[in-house]
């Protein structure tokens, strides 16, 4: 209990100090710092950019990613009001992201405004974006201006990559992590080096990442030693590494042209549930997932009133998941062993036209264009460990958006903004290879889903008011929609799901009110939400499913039908999210600063079939708090704690003939610490903690979170 009561006291000690320091005396950050953000590959968020390690509701700075040691993309946001990290738990061993409530599928990813999308089914993999070589990570929450594109039904997550801001820009760092018994356990490094001249720029940069291991609590207690016996977490390896280049010119104050490349690898391990023994266990490994993104962005002015913007890019995404016997993972001689390979492509570009027709009036023009193709080709094994690969199938689809947007200057003090977009898809091919759905004993053939396509239509808008100097308000109501995933309409899912070509778009309608206040010492943000979510998609359990030749591809005989019970992916659900957020950020006295936000959260979602259905994964409640003590110029001591209540999870170890269970789980105190020292100017070291008191929780079921883990690094900077 103690560890508990001095974390909850570390936390409101940094609250109270917090806002009671609005009559403390002291210099305001430097507004004159170099911006190290690349310009042209940001998106339009609303708030105004913080400085240092100061945490809002729309940006999260390099320097808050490096104090608090947030190395990955859902660790990062999740120190941020309104997002919230968690677990995909399963074999998939998939870091996810939500915010406020919206999950991977409803909040588009981007690098540097160019879309990452799995053409397949889109399931991210938080844990593998790093973020020790960014700039800084933005997030658009319920009102994501349409401008940017289609897909954010509940906000969008960018990142924006650095770019040199003086003729030689170098900044290196690097970590060695040690786990609970101070054994090693990894390492993290990144390198930044660029140049910056008149005309033109040039900048490259590498980061890497690579987990021997962690250890779990000390306070777990093995349940099923086979599956998890307890100290290193079994199967927890991961590596991932990064380079990116990028090279601009800029022929004058108002031009900009840039062309990017970004290559990405990553492998990692799949623990197995701690406990699960009805379950059969799926001992799976992810030897490769690769990105290689090049793109090409631009601005030109076109007179005094008009500016063009423009990105064209090219993606593709390789990845290998590999089932094998037995836990050793040494063999692939059983049924359900197999290599499993995608190889997906996307390409496409965009193209936004600003006029300012008044000095108060600027109207906005966007068009989008992406082409994403998904190539599977899965290798079966048999009882002599001999592989048959299956023809390729290829699924590919065009998507498109225009979007309008107008900005009206009321008054010096008033604005307000007006948008929509109009979405739409076209499916060019689906293919599937075997045995066509309820057949049994004919040959695997390769066929076509029935294709179909689809569209939806995005409107929004919202008033912005700078009542004084010190105070900003505004409100929004935004309804926006997202198209299901390839995986959602076509997918089998082992033979267990019936396809809906037919599936439509989800939609949200996001309300917010919210606003701002600083005196330059302190800083208080806050908003409230509401989202009315409708055409959710759930899988849903069907009747006996009719093989009948109506049901069936042509040319695929009707012999071997067998009835059974099968799910499919419908438009079904519907509810409402809804919460507050708050962030406060202060100076209280020279050489110290605090800072903490809290999210409240409900999710009221249903599933009309599934009266025991919960959403999962979101905690109601949600904080984070830090100090920023330098009692000497060269020294900063760091301590903060993440805050987490329970979240609903579902308990997977349930026999087949019996409802599925929902459980809360999660909550957490989950403190840290930092203490850097710059040796000489533009060097510095430090050492730090994480879960500093060692504490035990889950975020999902049977799927326990890191013990305590602790670093020591080191900064260069020119």
């Amino acid at each position: 209990m103690r560890r508990y009561y001095l974390a909850g006291l570390l936390a409101s000690g940094m609250f109270a100090s917090a806002l009671s320091c609005a009559s403390a005396q002291t210099a305001a950050p430097d507004a004159d710092a170099p911006d190290t953000r690349f310009s042209l590959g940001q998106i339009i968020v609303t708030a105004p950019r913080t400085t240092g390690i100061e945490i809002d509701g729309a940006t999260l700075s390099s320097e808050a990613i490096y104090t608090f040691g947030r190395n990955a993309l859902d660790d990062a946001v999740n120190l941020m009001p309104g997002v919230s990290a968690g677990n995909s738990g399963g074999t998939r061993n998939e870091r996810l992201v939500f915010v406020r409530g919206f999950d991977r599928f409803q909040v588009p990813l981007s690098i540097d405004g160019i879309r990452v999308y799995l053409p397949a089914d889109n399931r991210l993999d938080y844990g593998r974006f790093l973020t020790t070589d960014i700039a800084e990570v933005q997030v658009a929450k319920g009102y994501a201006s349409v401008l940017d594109g289609p897909g954010a039904m509940g906000g969008a997550i960018n990142l924006v990559t650095r770019k040199p801001t003086k003729a030689l820009d170098i900044d290196v760092r690097g970590s060695v992590n040690f786990d609970n018994d101070t054994d090693y356990a990894g390492y993290t490094t990144s390198a930044v080096i660029g140049t910056k001249h008149d005309k033109w720029y040039a900048q490259a940069s590498y980061a890497r990442s690579f987990t021997d291991h962690w250890d779990l609590p000390n306070d777990f207690t093995p349940r099923v030693p086979a599956l998890e016996d307890g100290g290193a977490r079994d199967f927890s390896r991961t590596e991932d590494w990064r380079v990116n280049a990028k090279v601009g010119f800029t022929p004058n104050a108002t031009d900009e042209y840039a062309l990017s490349y970004t290559y990405q690898e990553g492998s990692k391990g799949a623990p197995l549930h701690i406990s699960d023994t009805i379950t059969t266990p799926r001992f799976w490994d992810w030897p490769q997932w690769n990105i290689t993104s090049v793109y090409f962005l631009s601005t030109t002015a076109l007179g005094d009133r008009a500016t063009i913007k423009t990105r064209g890019y090219y993606n593709q995404f390789d990845s290998i998941l590999r089932s094998f016997d037995t836990r050793a993972q040494s063999s692939q001689t059983r049924p359900f062993a197999f290599d499993s390979p995608y190889a997906d492509k996307a390409w496409g570009g965009s193209l936004q036209l600003d006029f300012r027709a008044t000095d108060a009036d600027t109207l906005r023009l966007a068009y989008h264009y992406r082409h994403d193709k998904h190539v599977e080709f899965q290798t079966s094994f048999s009882t002599a460990g001999v592989g048959t690969t299956e023809p390729r199938q290829t699924q590919a689809e065009d998507t498109y958006s225009v979007a309008l947007e107008n900005e009206l200057k009321l008054s010096p003090a008033l604005t307000f903004t007006l948008g929509g977009s109009f979405d739409w898809r076209n499916l060019e091919q689906a293919q599937e290879y075997g045995a066509p759905l309820g057949t049994s004993g004919v040959p695997s053939v390769i066929y076509q889903y029935p294709r179909r396509d689809s569209d939806a239509w995005n409107a929004q808008g919202r008033m912005d008011w700078r009542a004084t100097d010190a105070i900003q308000l505004y409100a929004s109501l935004s309804s926006r929609t997202r198209f299901p995933t390839i995986f959602e309409r076509f997918s089998q899912r082992f033979n267990q799901a019936i396809p809906n070509p037919d599936l439509k778009s989800e939609r949200a309608t996001n309300a917010e009110i919210g606003g701002s206040w600083s005196d330059g010492t302190i800083r208080v943000e806050g908003a409230a939400f509401y989202s009315w979510v409708r055409n959710a998609i759930f899988g849903i359990l069907t009747p006996a499913y009719p093989c009948t030749a109506s049901t069936l591809p042509p040319a695929v005989p009707t012999a071997g039908c067998a009835l059974r019970n099968m799910t499919q992916s419908r438009n079904v659900g519907k509810g409402e999210y809804y919460g507050v957020e708050l962030s406060v950020s202060a100076t209280i006295t020279s050489g110290l600063d605090a800072g903490f936000n809290y999210t409240g959260i409900k999710r009221d979602l249903t599933d009309p079939t599934n009266a025991l259905f919960r959403p999962t994964g979101v905690p109601t409640h949600k904080g984070f708090a830090y100090l920023d003590w330098s009692p000497v110029a060269a020294l900063h001591i760091v301590p903060s704690v993440d805050l987490a209540s329970n979240r609903w999870t579902i308990f997977t170890a349930t026999p087949a003939t019996q409802p599925a269970r929902y459980y809360r789980t999660g909550a957490y105190v989950n403190a840290a610490i930092r203490v850097d020292y710059a040796i000489r100017p533009g060097i510095e070291i430090g050492v730090g903690a994480r879960n500093l008191f060692d504490d035990y929780y889950m975020l999902t079921d049977g799927f326990p979170e890191p013990g305590r883990s602790l670093f020591a690094s080191i900064r260069a900077k020119y």
